[in-house]
């Protein structure tokens, strides 16, 4: 996993729900680009989250859900769609909804119907229709030709053996000794390349792409689009203004301003929710105890939500139901609370010194 430094640092605790709203509403600061010329030229990004997409004039804000099709919604799944859910709603803006279906051999039949069944039943209805990014390989082939074009992606004929025996899998250069019939295609990342921007909850990250990362796949060996394209891509043609998911994805944030600024697309603003992890220490979507949400009785689920989003749990113990939960956690929600940590245990969630804000 790529290393990256961030803000937080050892025995942080969140700032109490009164301090912490004027960061929460601090999410603007000028995009800088700077190129040093001569031979140890470096490229550092500064992308703090602006400029964000152009949503409609009457939309401040533009929210998305991104499931994968690989298995049922768990309760890690439920928190990101809950806590997206609410910021957008909370900012006055829409939610949208995106299937990732890019990876068949992962996928599982029928899986992200269920998927938006269960959104459904928790009462999390998006606003537009759904984009399933498996219909849209045309506009992801026109982005990859416009890399192609500028020099900035290239045909890779590596393979994950050659690059292993070359002493690393950080990708510098192609060192195939023969050419493939099926390569990938790359970007490519020069040398000195660092990315640093501020994350809404997680504070300021850094990181040399160069050194860390290198040239990342656009387009895999198997003829599949990579993730780091089609959500770049995506977010820019549904206008997305802020991205709010989970943690295990804050490195591949860096990859993808990087690759923004490539398109001459608009980086969006960031804030990564803390994981939810088994008591091996696990994320659910890799864990025994991932068990799907119940989409007979949601309410137990939402609740617990609520409160592993550092929410005060009065607001909604008298909901009967999923639209009065979520019409009471809106009037009652303080983005001030969210905790400022990576990651949460299940077994923690029942204790709200952990998960809760002072």
């Amino acid at each position: 996993m790529p290393r990256f430094r961030t803000g937080r640092r050892a025995g942080h605790r969140e700032l109490p729900g009164e301090a912490r709203p004027a960061v929460l509403r601090a999410w603007r600061a000028p995009t800088k680009v700077d190129t040093l010329a001569g031979p140890a030229r470096r490229v550092i990004f500064e992308a703090a989250m602006s400029p964000a997409p152009a949503a409609p004039a009457n939309v401040p804000y533009r929210g998305r859900f991104a499931p994968s099709p690989t298995g049922p919604l768990h309760f890690g799944s439920l928190l990101a769609a809950l806590g997206s859910w609410l910021l957008a709603r909370h900012a006055g803006g829409e939610w949208r909804v995106r299937i990732e279906d890019l990876d068949p051999p992962r996928e599982i039949a029928g899986v992200a119907e269920a998927q938006l069944r269960s959104l459904q039943a928790f009462g999390l209805v998006p606003d537009g229709e759904v984009l399933r990014q498996s219909t849209r390989g045309g506009i992801y082939r026109a982005a990859l030709d416009q890399l192609l074009a500028a020099g900035d992606a290239f045909v890779c004929h590596c393979s994950r053996s050659g690059l292993a025996a070359a002493g690393g899998g950080v990708h510098h250069a192609c060192i195939a000794g023969a050419l493939r019939t099926d390569p990938a295609v790359r970007l490519r990342v020069p040398p000195g390349t660092r990315i640093a921007f501020d994350d809404l909850l997680q504070g300021r990250v850094e990181q040399d792409l160069y050194a860390e990362v290198g040239d990342f796949v656009l387009r895999r060996t198997d003829g599949c689009w990579a993730y780091q394209l089609a959500v770049v891509v995506d977010d820019a043609a549904q206008g997305i203004t802020d991205v709010v998911r989970g943690a295990d994805l804050l490195d591949s944030t860096p990859r993808q301003i990087f690759l923004q600024h490539r398109l001459g697309l608009p980086t969006p603003r960031y804030a990564h929710l803390p994981l939810v992890l088994d008591a091996d220490g696990r994320k659910l979507s890799k864990s025994l105890a991932a068990v799907p949400v119940d989409d007979d009785d949601p309410l137990p689920a939402l609740r617990a939500a609520w409160r592993a989003l550092g929410q005060a749990p009065p607001a909604v113990v008298a909901a009967g139901t999923p639209a009065q939960l979520l019409d009471a956690a809106l009037r009652a929600f303080d983005p001030g609370r969210i905790p400022c940590r990576h990651a949460l245990s299940l077994a923690a969630l029942h204790n709200s010194d952990v998960i809760a804000a002072p």
